[in-house]
């Protein structure tokens, strides 16, 4: 026996790396010492920085990989990946350096992996990060077949006098939310509970013999057809679709306002719990922030989810993100030119909420 016999095909995985090569090399930056192979990704540290703060930042996408595996669409779930470290090391300050992926699967598939990988080095492009190096394991008899998961991890780095850490956030200061692209990745247990005890099938059951997955699959019917309010292109897409939209990067906006001179005391990711979980994290000591749920719109997709699964509205604020991606947090002097430089560089911003004494609430949303 070898170990093809065992379900690990060695030649099968030499071709992967020398096929997602390319995909790397796109995202290289000046500092990546040496390529793709070696035991470990090397990486000199920019110069300029007098205290340089190294800041890392690990993630996964959860179960939005169910539906990107019950699709067989793999090409952005990469760009979540990315997303979700990126946007977490960003709220200190920090610029992303590099990143690593961590790819399981049972039995590699090298065109579904390839177009995860290409996501992947789409989203470092779209931060400005390296795609510095990742491992992929083929692990037979732990993944069923056409499964896999992943894991990223981030390094970015920040001057130490200018790390946000809550204490430069100010009682008046104002809270600037940039719009989400839809649900990003949090909350899809739930939404797939919802479909599969309100619609139809669980996400990823086999068909039976003789019917097209298509016709099984509850991803791929259109949850717009009713809501003529909405663009062409929303009403088009499949349930599926839209909730594979990935998750927004701020990087290279909220980096280039902060260089620009915009003053920002604070930054938070919105990620599993939504607001009323992780606006808390950037505020200092006896500090709330009171928020205008009326005050951004939230995209259909989170109505759609709402009324199908009647969830309160209480709970969707504390699922989801709600329409909402990322928070800043600016003097109020500096609200208006925050939001014409983010609605200038097709980034919706809104003014939603003001920070005030309080022992670390989120103050004004539903329950």
């Amino acid at each position: 026996m070898d170990y093809r016999d065992a379900g690990v095909d060695i030649q099968a995985g030499r071709d992967f790396v020398n096929r997602i090569k390319a995909l790397v090399q796109q995202t290289t930056r000046s500092e990546v010492l040496g390529g793709l192979g070696g035991f470990g990704g090397c990486f000199q540290l920019p110069e300029g920085y007098r205290q340089p703060v190294l800041v890392s930042g690990a993630d996964g996408v959860g179960t939005k990989l169910k539906i990107a595996q019950a699709l067989n669409q793999h090409h952005t779930i990469g760009i979540d990946l990315v997303a979700m470290c990126v946007n977490d090391v960003l709220t200190c300050g920090a610029e992303p350096l590099f990143f690593l992926d961590y790819l399981a699967t049972g039995h590699l598939e090298p065109e579904a992996l390839t177009d995860v990988i290409a996501g992947i080095a789409q989203g470092c492009q779209q931060a400005g990060c390296a795609l510095l190096g990742g491992e992929t394991a083929e692990m037979p008899g732990f993944y069923p077949a056409g499964e896999y998961d992943l894991a990223g991890f981030c390094v970015g780095i920040v001057e130490k006098a200018e790390m946000l850490n809550g204490s430069q956030v100010r009682i008046g200061d104002r809270a600037i939310g940039l719009a989400s692209s839809g649900v990003h990745s949090n909350g899809y247990s739930l939404v797939r509970k919802i479909v599969d005890e309100f619609i139809g099938p669980a996400a990823g059951e086999k068909p039976e013999a003789g019917v097209t997955e298509a016709v099984l699959s509850p991803w791929s019917i259109t949850p717009w057809t009713e809501r003529e309010d909405l663009p062409l292109v929303a009403r088009q897409q499949s349930l599926g679709e839209a909730l594979l939209t990935p998750t927004q990067i701020y990087v290279k906006p909220v980096l280039a306002a902060q260089r620009s001179g915009l003053t920002l005391h604070g930054m938070a990711h919105i990620t599993g719990g939504g607001l009323p979980e992780n606006l808390p994290r950037c505020l200092g000591k006896d500090q709330s922030v009171q928020i205008d749920p009326q005050s951004w719109p939230a995209p259909p997709i989170f109505d759609w989810i709402a009324s199908t699964g009647s969830v309160p509205t209480a709970a969707m604020f504390d699922t989801f993100n709600m329409g909402i991606g990322f928070v800043l947090i600016v003097p109020p002097e500096k609200v208006e030119s925050a939001l014409h430089w983010f609605n200038a560089r097709q980034c919706p911003a809104y003014e939603i909420g003001e920070v005030v004494v309080g022992a670390g609430e989120v103050l004004g949303l539903p329950g």
